[in-house]
Parts: structure tokens; sequence; C-alpha cells
């Protein structure tokens, strides 16, 4: 199916128009029991396991290997894990 141009500028204007609805930061209280679990859960006792887990595997993974690689990347996915809430959590909250 071929698209015409009068179909695809009204395409365009639509989600231009509906863009300015977007909204991010404090906004959308509907998703705040959400966001708690998920905050929760990562930077709780699930990031911890998950964090532990992704060092464990690496430790195998380079035994197996003989290269130091593998648990440096399970090194840098468990702190990638425990900083980075903080990070997108100061940035959608940041004011100008």
């Amino acid at each position: 199916m071929k698209l015409k141009k009068s179909h695809l500028v009204l395409a365009f204007l639509a989600l231009f128009a509906v863009a300015g609805t977007a909204a991010a930061g404090t906004t959308g209280a509907e998703f705040q029991n959400l966001y708690n679990w998920m905050n929760n859960v990562v930077t709780g006792y699930g990031g911890r396991a998950v964090s532990l887990a992704a060092i464990g595997l690496g430790a195998l993974w380079s035994l197996g290997r003989g290269s130091p690689i593998p648990i440096l990347g399970g090194v840098g996915s468990a702190i990638f894990l425990q900083y980075t809430p903080t990070i997108v959590t100061g940035i959608l909250t940041a004011t100008i």
C-alpha cells in the first residue's frame, strides 16, 4: 500500500498535536505506584541479587575463558544497575 503525501502530512500533524500533551518527571500520578515498585525492586534486594548474579556469572565465564573481560562486564552491569535509577530520576526531575 502506497501512502500519499497528504496522508503523511496529516499523520505528522496529528502526532505533532498529540506531542504537546506528553509529560514527564513529576506528573502522571497514575504511574507513581509502578515507578515506586520498580525503583524499590532495582535499588533494593532484587537489584542486589541481579548484580551479584552478573558478577558471579562473569567470574565463572572469566575462569572458563581465562580472560578478565567477562567479570569486568559483570562489575560494569552491577555499577550500571546501582547508579542508573538515581541518574534517571535526576534527569527527569531537573528544573531549569
